[in-house]
């Protein structure tokens, strides 16, 4: 009996780590897929700003927030949704459930992406009649990303689905394609176009995001085919529903999905309205603290520009993290399986934590250096040092979200947002103006709205499902990045004084650094094998090396 017993538990332990894999597995392909897209985007905007120059960009800039604005109406957080009742369904083998779930959402989607598609083609005359957009001259490029709402719809619609059912690569291959087809056309019809005009070059550069939405639905059609295929073989061609799915009405499931989706759209749309405070309260609070005006919008840009793009890109592993675990935490939710709940929930905190305090190390020393080196913006340093506290409260609060979408409350981190923006809104308006912070207050209003916002989401999981952040593997972790710290301070200040190679004293600084905070993390048994086992790729070779210097036994 005990043999029986234990075989059971073996068999769970290989379960639950065999789905702690794939979400991690997910987590990684989509980082990869990320890091990618960004680099694409980066070179892009350096050919298409030569095009352009400085007016045509701000054309563009012009119009592509009335297109980002329609573009997340239109979806209204139906990608997420379909994700969550998707991983329900497969949890509990109602395929049947699932495709139909699909269909009823991507007619719903149909509707939303003619209507706002033909809104935003003929909005474009009014907002240029009513100065929404001052300058006429951005009408042709509203016109040309009007369509484009309307594939992207489906396009975000379709990445939900297949994430339902735990495939990410579907959605890492589609953004890169749509990447590479959308930086293709931006640079040749920017270009093909400009003799007719900035207008006409503005236009061009617009149609790139269409040229990217077609070809990225094209190859998410292509796995959708796959995966009807993979169905069919193995659950066979004539699903049957299940008793829940044949009493379920369309409508009762268009409300479960709007249901999920409008929190998750409201907080959304919460991103810009933010960034619109910020632009009213940070440039004139600034000016109350004694800056020029030209001084004050420098500062903005430094923060807006430099710093946040920065923390944005050292948290590109929790953003793909938050994504791949809703539809495992809605899976084992499914399931009622609370154990799988607590541990992914576990794993994921103590990843953001492994990954975001080295990048805080990171940026919060080089500060300087590092906007030095990318943006020739040394003035840049003290924005993007305190900005660094950021990164650790934004992946809290990416993971935190995403484990409660997962829960199906996907409420609660929106209105946490809310309250977060409020407390934003409140320091930037103190702070910023206090002479001795200047942009480093509007920077510690930002890391306290993330921090707001990732607390009250950690409390909230801790009500639903027990769990509390790791004291213990948490100390671990700030001790290995403060001796990181050590390192990184140390060498770069001895090699810059030795050598003067600002590249290599920053490079060398960060190499070794990774370095010592991975050994110090083994050393000190902050690295747990388990995690190290579920890591896709390198888990396996990781954990016998380890094994072989004695850190695991």
């Amino acid at each position: 009996m005990e043999n029986q017993s234990d075989n059971k538990n073996n068999v769970s332990n290989e379960n639950t780590s065999s789905k702690s894999e794939k979400f991690l597995k997910g987590t990684l392909i989509l980082t990869i897929a990320s890091f990618v897209v960004k680099v694409i985007g980066s070179l892009n905007w350096i050919f298409v700003s030569r095009i352009l120059g400085g007016e045509g960009i701000g054309l563009y800039q012009m119009a592509f927030p009335i297109y980002f604005f329609a573009m997340t109406i239109s979806q209204a957080g139906v990608p997420v949704a379909i994700s969550i009742i998707t991983a329900e369904r497969v949890a509990l083998n109602d395929i049947y459930g699932a495709k139909r779930v699909f269909k009823i959402s991507m007619a719903l989607m149909l509707v939303t992406g003619i209507f706002f598609s033909v809104l935003t083609y003929f909005a474009a005359d009014w907002l240029i009649e009513w100065h929404f957009i001052r300058d006429a001259r951005a009408y042709m490029s509203v016109v040309a990303l009007a369509p484009t709402v309307f594939f992207v719809t489906f396009l975000a619609s379709s990445r939900g689905y297949l994430q339902g059912w735990q495939r990410m690569t579907p959605t890492a291959v589609s953004q890169i394609v749509e990447q590479i087809f959308r930086v293709i056309t931006m640079i040749l019809l920017a270009d093909l176009f400009l003799p007719m005009g900035l207008e006409y070059a503005s236009a061009g550069a617009s149609l790139g995001a269409l040229a990217g939405a077609v070809t990225g639905l094209i190859v998410l059609i292509y796995f959708h085919i796959k995966l009807n295929h993979e169905i069919d073989i193995k659950y066979g061609v004539d699903l049957k529903p299940t008793e829940k799915s044949a009493n379920e009405s369309a409508f009762s499931i268009m409300k479960r999905i709007f249901k999920l989706s409008l929190p998750v759209s409201a907080a959304s749309i919460m991103l810009p309205v933010v960034s619109n405070l910020d632009l009213m309260i940070v440039p004139q609070r600034l000016e109350v603290a004694g800056y020029s005006v030209h001084q004050a919008t420098e500062l903005f840009g430094y923060l807006t520009g430099m710093a946040v793009p920065l923390v944005n890109l050292a948290t590109i592993l929790t953003a793909s993290l938050a994504v791949s675990i809703v539809p495992a935490i809605s899976e084992a939710r499914a399931l009622k399986d609370t154990t799988r709940i607590y541990r992914q929930t576990a794993a994921a905190v103590r990843i953001s934590n492994f990954v975001c305090f080295p990048a805080f190390v990171i940026v919060f020393l080089l500060a300087t250096p590092i906007a030095s080196l990318i943006y020739n913006a040394p003035g840049a340093g003290p924005a993007v040092m305190i900005s660094a506290v950021s990164i650790i409260l934004l992946g809290l609060h990416q993971v935190s979200t995403g484990v409660l979408q997962g829960l199906g409350h996907t409420t609660i981190p929106m209105v946490n947002m809310i309250l977060a923006a409020a407390a934003k809104v409140a320091l930037n308006w103190t702070l910023t103006a206090i002479p001795a912070l200047g942009i480093m207050g509007a920077a510690w209003a930002t890391a306290a709205d993330m921090g707001v916002a990732a607390f009250i989401n950690l409390y909230f999981i801790y009500r639903y499902i027990g769990y509390k952040m790791e004291i213990g593997q948490l100390i671990k972790t700030i001790g290995s990045a403060a001796v990181m710290a050590l390192v990184v301070k140390f060498f770069y200040d001895f090699t810059i004084a030795q050598f003067n190679m600002a590249v290599f004293s920053l490079f060398g600084a960060v190499i070794v650094g990774c370095v010592v905070y991975i050994a110090t993390m083994a050393v000190i048994g902050g690295m747990l094998e388990e995690d190290m086992q579920r890591i896709p790729m390198i888990g396996k070779v990781g954990v016998k090396v380890f094994r072989k210097i004695g850190i695991f036994k």
